[in-house]
């Protein structure tokens, strides 16, 4: 599948370095290369695009800016030296976020990733049959890893909520969160801890799992983006 795309890059260097990485790829046509967000809105009046290669920090509007003033959006990645800006670019649902200096090993994953995204067709995912029992009464229960959209602790005793049940056990959250691998789960609040996978949104200060939205801590913000920003690179 060929896509359309724009560059929009402020600094020659990234900019030329972007062109170069995409002509290097058979199915993306670059339509131009824009130095300011304000040639790019030209552009895009007469040449709709599939893709968009976004700057953020940029002089007189930002590439978020940019973005909030475009009626039909196309796809979006979203390049820059802050990673400050991970869980905004979440928000508004662009396809992946680089950042500089950026190599072309992680350039082609994300337009792998816009492909996928085009097609509708899912990114191989990396399967696990691991699993954990846990107490529930007088019984051991085993819950598959990957069921587990997230897991709320209460003083001794934690609920852990999968896709097809909710399992209560007598065990504090910080001993249920030493079960779980690191790379597929983490620590959002005091009372939570929540599948990276499961995540269908984040807003601000909550995430969103299914019909439940979960608080994120002020002490866990950081750890969090971190691991979003993991999730991204992979």
């Amino acid at each position: 599948m060929s896509l359309t795309c724009l560059i929009v890059e402020d600094e020659p260097l990234a900019r030329s370095l972007l062109t170069d990485y995409v002509k290097k790829i058979p199915s993306l046509e670059l339509i131009a290369a824009c130095p300011t967000p304000f040639d790019a809105l030209e552009v895009l009046k007469s040449n709709p695009v599939d893709l968009l290669f976004l700057d953020i920090q940029m002089p007189e509007i930002t590439g978020i800016g940019l973005l909030k003033t475009l009626q039909k959006k196309p796809m979006v990645i979203f390049t820059t030296a802050y990673s400050e800006y991970a869980l905004e670019g979440f928000e508004l649902d662009v396809v992946d976020y680089l950042l500089k200096p950026i190599t072309f090993e992680r350039f082609l994953r994300a337009v792998n990733k816009t492909q996928a995204r085009m097609t509708g067709l899912p990114l191989a995912q990396p399967t696990t049959d691991d699993f954990i029992f846990v107490k529930d009464g007088t019984k051991l229960v085993k819950i598959m890893i990957n069921d587990i959209l997230y897991v709320e602790g209460l003083k001794d005793y934690v609920t852990i909520f999968t896709k097809t049940q909710k399992v209560v056990s007598l065990q504090r959250l910080k001993a249920m969160e030493d079960q779980l691998p690191a790379s597929l789960f983490i620590r959002i609040h005091n009372s939570y801890i929540v599948s990276l996978r499961a995540i269908t949104s984040i807003h601000k200060n909550e995430v969103e799992i299914g019909t439940a939205f979960l608080p994120v801590g002020e002490t866990f913000k950081k750890s969090f983006k971190e691991a979003i920003e993991r999730r991204q690179v992979e």
